[in-house]
């Protein structure tokens, strides 16, 4: 790509940030000077059996000392590699590592293909070796890259889920047992992204939150972003979950079938003519988990989720590619067959096609054509609730590149359309409904630069234009420019850095005091309001004495603008729905981990502060937690023996406090046939926001795992013990009645999983 293209490009595109152009014009015109006499390496990493990709696996260059990891699609490239031969060393825990020579040519781009057997010894040395060289100029702070293998000998619970294995890391909290809705440094959750692949999903729970929609079965990997995330992802403001999913078997036909407490699961892959693909299935059967929150009362939850995805690629029909087609469907039912309580129905729906592109060149590049829809409904039947439909419409195209220049410097870029169709149905106390229908269309595009070319120091300077709003309202122009480094004083010290500005212009509408969230209905921001805004100063402190050994400190400060906060004071009906609120966040976060095997050690303790500021009133909202630690203990023994421990701290959650009673009358108890002292209806009377606390939340989990291979068959038993000492957590207490309802209690549960 010459200069002339990358204005063009630019131009076209329309982005204002010409100090990002100034910047590709320094680092371009020193390319041509940096590549005299240099190859480049490019190389794929799969499982033999399967040739399923195998992500973030450890690439070494021996005689250069020099690393890499391969991404989420198992690809790698090395670029500004000497005219020579040289020894690669590719490795993957679980995996045997294997050896490659390969002959470097200048202004060449060698290919390799690296397939890696199954092994039960793992080189732990080689491995982490192998990461440490790969990260020594990343720009990955507040960044978490996890492979499914990395869960498996964590605590189950009722089932292995990835939402839940999120809310052990330091800075993300939880709503408690019953839920897997995160919270991410003092934001709520609607300021997460969820990515299947490239897709949005917009309500990612099952029935009361207990564990997300998406099965574990089906991941591949997953890259977790809790603040600072780079300019190819936009509408939030706090965090980005993308999940990775697996391409399948293409070599032979396979399947998995488990059964947990509450649920039971199918999943099959195999070969196609030129591919691969996989169904995963997911149906609950029984609700023993869940009216454990009912005080073992039973819960009419119907929920199930399913997804198919084939993928295709032949060289002989187009060199290098790769194309896939998925679905996606979860559904969620709670009919209580009860006229005196409310129901609920939601689901998710999503299709995706994806063609990603290798060109004989060091570019990669890929076009995504994504539908996603969610459907929520109240039906308050004669329980005296509001009624409440949301539905959601979301079709995305989207366009990006990646270039590896000889200097091993990365150009990115792309642009994203994406239009959506909002409608929401509300009821008031008398009956009356309002419906609100909205429907827009938001363009971008992004452009980012990543200086790689020295050891010590790395860099991602970009940024993201937005040409219009979801509400419309002209041609405004929201930028987003973002820029992380990372500066390694010596091989074991690294201080990094990031900094941003981030735009959300679809909003969920929520009720601070609401004890259990089934779902927030989605809204774009009107008209009348800026969209929503945070800015993110993030530092970090990384040290690794020992290749089994390391720390990590980080510290952040967000300050959010233009939130968009329901208005508990319309009296009129000329008066908004929404005002704006502002608010931040700040805290220190540590982790520690440590390996000996057989045993892997992982500590953290986190801090935070978190405010909101509605109408000159400040109040912490009810995700903020002062205090957190997570300790967990994993060993694995050999021959298929795994145990591992988790030991969870939370200091206590604010909450609004009851005030008092009064009895209420309402125009519609009025009547000439009785008497008014009788029609009086009693109503709480609600304190100042979140000025309560709730006490401390501590739980200790365990968990065995056996796994029995005869041939081709497998075995996994997983047996977990949940809160091991039987503490009281408390929930939430009735405010009608005052009965208090606990979290889970002392708890065993056993998964059994058969594959073939």
């Amino acid at each position: 790509m010459n200069y002339s293209t990358i204005t063009h490009f630019q131009q076209k595109h329309s982005f204002p940030l010409h100090f990002i152009a100034i910047i590709f014009l320094f680092f371009t015109s020193n390319i041509i000077v940096d590549a005299q006499d240099k190859g480049m390496l490019r190389g794929f990493v799969a499982d033999s059996l399967t040739a399923e990709a195998l992500p973030y696996a450890n690439i070494v260059i021996k005689e250069l000392n020099r690393g890499a990891n391969t991404d989420s699609r198992g690809f790698f490239i090395m670029a500004s590699l000497p005219n020579r031969r040289l020894t690669v060393l590719v490795s993957y825990v679980g995996y045997k590592s294997r050896q490659f020579v390969v002959e470097i040519e200048p202004y060449v781009v060698t290919n390799l293909r690296a397939l890696l057997p199954v092994t039960n010894i793992q080189m732990k040395t080689v491995e982490t070796t192998g990461e440490r060289a790969a990260k020594e100029n990343a720009t990955d702070l507040s960044l978490q890259r996890i492979a499914i293998r990395d869960l498996e000998n964590l605590p189950k619970g009722v089932e292995l889920d990835i939402f839940r294995s999120l809310q052990t890391m330091p800075g993300v909290q939880t709503g408690g047992d019953v839920s897997a809705r995160f919270y991410v440094r003092g934001s709520p959750g609607n300021e997460n992204l969820v990515q299947l692949d490239n897709t949005t999903i917009y309500n990612p729970y099952h029935a009361l939150g207990i564990f997300s929609a998406i099965d574990p079965d089906m991941i591949s990997s997953m890259e977790f972003y809790k603040g600072g995330f780079p300019s190819e992802y936009t509408h939030r403001l706090s965090s980005v979950l993308k999940v990775i999913t697996k391409d399948g078997n293409k070599n032979s036909f396979g399947g998995k079938a488990s059964i947990s407490l509450l649920t039971a699961k199918l999943f099959l892959e195999g070969p196609i003519p030129s591919g691969s693909f996989i169904i995963s299935g997911r149906k609950n059967y029984s609700d023993v988990i869940l009216k454990k929150f009912r005080n073992n009362n039973s819960i009419p939850a119907d929920f199930y989720d399913l997804f198919a995805k084939a993928t295709y690629s032949n060289n002989s029909f187009l060199q290098d590619a790769k194309f896939s087609v998925s679905i996606f469907n979860s559904s969620d039912k709670i009919i209580n067959n009860n006229l005196l309580r409310e129901d609920f129905k939601w689901n998710n729906k999503t299709l995706d096609f994806n063609y990603f592109q290798v060109s004989d060149s060091p570019l990669f590049y890929q076009l995504d054509l994504s539908y996603s829809s969610f459907y929520g409904e109240k039906i308050p039947n004669l329980s005296g609730a509001k009624g409440l439909k949301n539905n959601l419409t979301d079709f995305t195209m989207r366009l990006d590149f990646s270039y590896v220049y000889d200097s091993k410097d990365e150009l990115a870029g792309g642009f994203k359309i994406t239009e959506v169709h909002t409608d929401l149905t509300l009821e008031n106390f008398r009956g009356q409904v309002t419906n609100t229908n909205t429907h827009g269309v938001n363009v971008s595009a992004y452009v980012k630069y990543k200086i790689l070319r020295s050891s010590i120091f790395g860099a991602d300077i970009g940024g993201r234009a937005h040409a219009t709003r979801f509400a419309g309202g002209g041609s405004s122009v929201f930028l987003e420019p973002r820029t992380s480094f990372t500066f390694r004083f010596i091989p074991e010290v690294a201080l990094k850095g990031s900094w941003g500005i981030y735009m959300q212009d679809l909003v969920t509408i929520s009720d601070e005091n609401e004890v259990v969230s089934i779902f927030d209905p989605w809204i774009i921001t009107p008209l009348y309001l800026r969209p929503s805004s945070a800015i993110h100063y993030i530092t970090g402190l990384e040290i690794t004495p020992s290749y089994n050994l390391s720390f990590n400190l980080e510290g952040y400060y967000k300050i959010m603008h233009n939130l968009a906060i329901v208005n508990d004071q319309k009296y009129f009906e000329t008066d908004p729905d929404l005002i704006a609120g502002s608010g931040k966040a700040y805290g220190v976060e540590f982790e520690t981990k440590f390996q000996l095997d057989p045993f892997k050690f992982t500590g953290s303790y986190s801090w935070m502060r978190a405010f909101k500021d509605v109408r000159g009133v400040v109040y912490s909202p009810r995700y903020d937690s002062r205090h957190n630690v997570n300790l967990s203990l994993e060993a694995d023994f050999g021959n298929g023996w795994a145990a591992s421990a988790v030991w969870t701290y939370t200091s206590g959650l604010p909450f609004t406090q009851i005030a008092g009673y009064y009895d209420r009358l309402t125009i519609d108890q009025i009547s000439d046939n009785k008497f008014l002292l009788d029609a009086y209806s009693p109503f709480v009377l609600l304190g100042d926001i979140n000025t309560g606390q709730l006490p401390d939340y501590h739980r200790l989990d365990l968990s065995f795992s056996k796994k029995i291979q005869i041939n081709r068959l497998k075995m996994y038993i997983d047996i977990s013990v949940l809160n091991v000492y039987n503490r009281n957590n408390l929930f939430y207490f009735r405010r009608d009645t005052g009965e208090r309802v606990n979290m889970l209690p002392f708890l065993p549960s056993v998964n059994f999983k058969v594959e073939l």
